[in-house]
């Protein structure tokens, strides 16, 4: 086995591993399939996923590199070096292509991953959202905070796609509350197609404990459930004021709880022959919706 640092094309600076699974492999294989022992730690695949870690300002705790992937590393590797980001010091682990296929959770691996420290957003990032945004295409800082609150969604797809739709339509941070699937799964992050590495989110607070927190903001609470509220009027109130937009279980909805502290509950209109909406569906309409609304007041 040999790791070598970010000082030179991948080939000439990796560490070999080509024996059996030790453990730095065993613990890519655990993280990349969604175990996450660690979980400081989350694992990305493919050169795409580590060029937005990199630049999103990830740090990384090790790639890991095989023949087939080698080429793409190293074109990731010089362009992030180019635009000027900081990618010093990263350990570069080679192994070789039928054991980088046994650590893989992917059935088409492109022979490069990458374990990254889980982003350390903290509240007030909610509220401030990423640096600038892009919303039905103009780009601007988020003035007004809009987070959406994952309570027991329990799909890593519909919590990876409800980030990339809070991120695509301006959202300023997501709360994944204890007892939604982890948005930084590997299907919930490739579902979120690299927005959870960027827009700011918390995971595992409790609904309580975040409710607190949000009355102590003044951020309203609008709930999503079925029924025949206005639906106007409430996004629009929405888009007015800091709100926070709490989405419940795929099958289940919201729980009381979340519902009996909302100042208001948002329902989508609906054909009488369907019942709700899937989740991550639900979440985009309302923040396509809103993101319209806003747009036009600017």
């Amino acid at each position: 086995m040999n790791i070598m640092l970010n000082t030179g094309p991948v080939a000439e600076r990796a560490i070999n591993i080509h024996a059996k699974l030790n453990s730095r492999l065993r613990l890519f294989q655990r993280t990349l399939t969604g175990a996450r022992p660690e979980p400081t730690l989350l694992g990305v695949e493919g050169a795409r996923f580590i060029e937005d870690a990199l630049r999103s300002g990830l740090q990384p705790e090790s790639l890991l590199v095989s023949p087939s992937g080698t080429s793409a590393l190293d074109r990731v590797l010089h362009a992030v070096r180019s635009d000027g980001t900081n990618i010093a010091q990263i350990p570069i682990i080679r192994t070789s292509d039928s054991i980088f296929r046994k650590i893989s959770a992917t059935e088409s691996p492109q022979g490069v991953a990458g374990l990254f420290r889980v982003p350390a957003w903290d509240f007030d990032d909610l509220l401030r959202g990423p640096s600038r945004t892009v919303s039905l295409g103009v780009e601007s800082t988020v003035n007004t905070p809009l987070i959406l609150v994952l309570t027991e969604v329990q799909d890593p797809g519909n919590v990876g796609t409800i980030v990339r739709s809070a991120e695509a339509f301006g959202a300023s941070g997501v709360v994944a509350t204890r007892g939604t699937a982890d948005p930084w799964a590997p299907k919930a992050l490739r579902a979120s197609a690299g927005s959870a590495l960027r827009l700011p989110l918390i995971s595992g607070i409790a609904v309580p404990a975040l409710i607190a927190q949000l009355r102590l903001r003044k951020i309203k609470i609008f709930a999503t459930a079925s029924g025949s509220n206005d639906f106007s009027s409430g996004l629009k109130c929405v888009s007015e004021s800091p709100a926070a937009i709490f989405i419940g279980n795929e099958g289940a909805g919201l729980s009381g709880e979340a519902l009996k502290a909302a100042d208001s509950i948002l329902s989508i209109p609906l054909a009488r022959t369907v019942e709700s909406l899937n989740a991550g569906v639900a979440a985009s309409i309302l923040l396509y919706e809103i993101s319209r609304i806003r747009s036009k007041a600017q």
